[in-house]
Formats: C-alpha cells, structure tokens, sequence
C-alpha cells in the first residue's frame, strides 16, 4: 500500500524521536546531577546556621522555669479552653525554637484542656 509523503515525514519523525530517547534520557539525568551539585555547593558556600537541625546544636538551655498552671479550665467555658490550648501550642513552639529555651511545664493538666488537646493536637503527647 503506497504511503503519502504526510505519512512518511510522520514515520520519519516518530523513528527519530525513539532513537534519540536514550540521548534525552542522559541529558535529563545530567542535568539533574548539575542542579543537585550547584544546590549542594550553594548550601556549602552559604553555611549561615539556616538548617534548623543545626540551629539546635547551638542552644544554650536556660535555668528558667515556666509552669502553666491548669487546674482553672472546669472554670473556663469551651471557647476559653480552645484559646488556652493554642497558646499553649504557640509557648511551646517558640520554646522550641528558642536559643535559649526555659524548662516549660503544664500542671493540673486534665479536665477540658486534657479532651480538646485529645481531640486536636494528638501529638502533644510527645512534647518533651
């Protein structure tokens, strides 16, 4: 069955394109190696103290204790109780991202407080 030229150019091109797919794949993994080594050079160049992994080698504890006493939150309504826990939430953040952090502590902690931070936050449970 003849062949048009359209199609001809079409199995041209298509034969092409499958034998140079191994040459765009190398290329591809070339330059993926290139930005890999200019971002690894860049993150040794600019060695500012920007990775929070060593940031917290750096702190210093601090003697300081806060004490966030609980035992008010039967006093409290729901609302009151939930603006409670992200301040909690908050203290505890920051703390941890302090230079110097101080021993932070919850008390009395049970009650409302106890169920909404169950119900919300389930990882505070690994808070150091």
């Amino acid at each position: 069955e003849p062949m048009s030229k359209r199609q001809r150019k079409k199995l041209l091109k298509q034969k092409q394109w499958e034998e140079q797919k191994d040459l765009r794949r190398q290329k591809r993994k070339e330059k993926r190696q290139k930005r890999k080594l200019e971002r690894q050079s860049k993150l040794d160049s600019t060695n500012e103290g920007n990775d929070r992994k060593r940031m917290r080698r750096e702190v210093v504890p601090s003697t300081l204790r806060l004490i966030v006493d609980c035992s008010f939150d039967d006093l409290m309504v729901l609302k009151d109780v939930k603006k409670l826990h992200k301040q909690i939430q908050r203290c505890y953040a920051e703390n941890r991202k302090a230079f110097h952090p101080v021993q932070f502590y919850l008390t009395s902690h049970g009650g409302q407080l106890k169920s909404n931070m169950n119900e919300n936050d389930k990882g505070w449970v690994n808070w150091k």
